[in-house]
């Protein structure tokens, strides 16, 4: 079954991963390697819509830019948290670079590749949603 998502986009069926990610190369980059893995995602680069996304999409899981335009990601975080939505941090900072509160989540170090991306969905996502 698709979804239709605010503004006309549609995502297929399958499993979907919310991108939230505010440089665009990065993000266009993420959706690549997602659709090579299997994944339908559907992305969003600034923090409303990405609250908006993660509060009303069916999702099987997200990856957060931990910083967003200066902008932290962690209310994206605590809405998916809060549906049972497993997610991934991305940053250029490292696991150390994540609060205290939300340390000893799966993170993905930029830059990262596919195979890191793959790895760690395989590990943060539930069996059904894993691609590959």
């Amino acid at each position: 079954m698709n979804e239709l998502l605010p503004g006309g986009t549609t995502i297929r069926s399958g499993p979907c991963i919310l991108i939230v990610e505010d440089e665009f190369l990065v993000a266009e980059m993420l959706e690549q390697m997602l659709d090579d893995l299997g994944y339908n995602s559907v992305k969003v680069g600034r923090l409303p819509e990405a609250i908006d996304l993660a509060a009303t999409t069916a999702l099987d899981g997200a990856i957060l830019d931990l910083n967003l335009a200066g902008a932290e990601v962690y209310p994206v975080a605590d809405e998916l948290h809060r549906r049972g939505i497993p997610f991934v941090f991305s940053t250029g900072s490292g696991p150390e670079g994540v609060r205290g509160d939300y340390r000893g989540w799966p993170t993905l170090s930029k830059p990262y590749r596919e195979d890191d991306l793959q790895r760690i969905l395989a590990a943060a996502l539930p069996p059904r949603a894993v691609k590959g």
